[in-house]
C-alpha cells in the first residue's frame, strides 16, 4: 500500500487505502496459519528472542547512555485521557512530622489500556471471534484475572536489540497527522534511510510523531483519530520474525482502515501472530541521540510489573546506547 492521507506539512496525498472485512479475514487466516509453534504455545513471538538475541542486543551499547521510552504519567483530564491515573499522596500528621521516623506514602490507580500512558498489551488483551491467541478460549479471562496468556509470560522482562524506524523523518515531515497511516513502503524507506534492517527477535519501534504533535498542539481525542500502521504491513513484520512491536501512538490507525473490524493491527499482531504491543511510547529523546550518532539500534529493556493475571502493564522501557 502506498496511499497516504495528509502529512504534518499540510501536503495532501492520496486517500488512505481501505481494506474490506473479507480481505482482512483472509489476511488474518494467512498470518494465523503460518505461526511456527504448536497449539500449546503461550509465548508467541517472544520465542524469537533467544539468549543469543539478548546478547546481540547488549552488543549494541556504545555510549553507555540510557534513555526512557515512556511518556510521563499525567494526572490531569485531557481529551485523550478522560480517566487519568490517580496519584494520591499521604504524609505524616503534622504532629508526628518532626519526631523520629515518618513516611510519605503514595497510591496510584491507572487505566492500563488508555490512550495516553505508555503500556504493554499482553497476549490475552485481544479477543477475536471469541478466541485469544492460539485458539485459547475467551472465557479464560475472568473477573479475578486471566488464567492464560497474561502479562506474567514476560515476568522476567524482555531484553533484546531495539530498532527505531522514524517514518516522519523519512517523509520529511514533523509527524503523521491523525488518520494517516504507515505503509510497507514507509518501513522499507526508513530502513534504507537509517541504514538498518529489522530481523529475527528484534524489538521494533515505529515512530509516527504522535507525541511530538501532542506536545506542540495539545492533546486531542486520539481514540477517534490517530496515525498508525496499515494492516498490510503485518505480513512483512511476520516475515522478519520480530519479537515485540511498539509505537508512540496506539499502533492502530483511527478511524480504522478495515471495514467492520476495529483495531485491525492489534488483532493481527496480538491475536494472529502472538506479538505483544507497546502503545503510546515517547521517542523524541531517543531520536536525538540516534541522529547524533547515526545509529538506530540499541539494547532495549522492557520490564512490565509482575501482574500474574493481568492483560497488560504500565511500562518504562529503557534504551541503552
Amino acid at each position: 500500500m502506498t496511499g497516504r492521507g495528509r502529512t504534518g506539512t499540510g501536503e495532501s496525498r492520496l486517500p488512505p487505502g481501505r481494506m474490506t472485512e473479507a480481505e482482512f479475514r483472509s489476511l488474518y487466516e494467512q498470518l494465523r496459519n503460518q505461526r511456527p509453534w504448536g497449539s500449546d504455545d503461550r509465548r508467541g513471538a517472544l520465542n524469537y528472542l533467544t539468549s543469543a538475541g539478548t546478547m546481540a542486543g547488549a552488543g549494541e551499547v556504545r555510549l553507555g547512555r540510557a534513555v526512557s521510552l515512556a511518556a510521563p504519567v499525567e494526572g490531569r483530564v485531557t481529551a485523550d485521557d478522560p480517566e487519568p491515573a490517580r496519584h494520591q499522596m499521604k504524609g505524616p500528621p503534622a504532629a508526628e512530622a518532626g519526631r523520629g521516623v515518618a513516611f510519605g506514602m503514595d497510591r496510584i490507580e491507572m487505566n492500563i489500556h488508555g490512550n495516553a500512558d505508555s503500556h504493554l498489551d499482553a497476549l490475552c488483551h485481544v479477543i477475536f471471534d471469541g478466541e485469544l491467541y492460539n485458539g485459547v478460549p475467551a472465557d479464560t479471562i475472568t473477573e479475578s484475572g486471566a488464567t492464560e496468556l497474561s502479562v506474567g509470560v514476560a515476568a522476567d522482562g524482555i531484553v533484546g536489540r531495539g530498532v527505531l524506524l522514524d517514518v516522519p523523518r523519512s517523509r520529511g515531515v514533523a509527524w503523521l497527522d491523525p488518520g494517516d497511516h504507515v505503509t510497507v513502503d514507509d518501513l522499507l524507506a526508513a530502513e534504507r534511510d537509517q541504514g538498518v534492517h529489522v530481523g529475527r527477535g528484534d524489538i521494533l519501534l515505529v515512530r509516527v510523531g504522535h507525541r511530538r504533535r501532542r506536545e506542540e498542539r495539545g492533546p486531542w481525542d486520539a481514540a477517534a483519530a490517530r496515525a498508525g500502521l496499515h494492516p498490510e504491513v503485518m505480513p512483512l513484520l511476520a516475515e522478519r520474525q520480530i519479537a515485540v512491536l511498539g509505537g508512540d501512538g496506539n499502533n492502530d490507525t483511527a478511524p480504522s482502515l478495515t471495514d467492520g473490524v476495529a483495531f485491525p493491527v492489534h488483532v493481527l499482531a496480538i491475536n494472529a501472530l502472538g506479538v505483544m504491543l507497546l502503545d503510546y511510547l515517547q521517542f523524541d529523546d531517543l531520536v536525538r541521540i540516534c541522529e547524533e550518532t547515526a545509529h538506530w539500534t540499541f539494547l532495549c529493556v522492557i520490564a512490565p510489573l509482575r501482574l500474574p493475571t493481568a492483560t497488560g502493564s504500565p511500562i518504562n522501557p529503557i534504551a541503552v546506547l
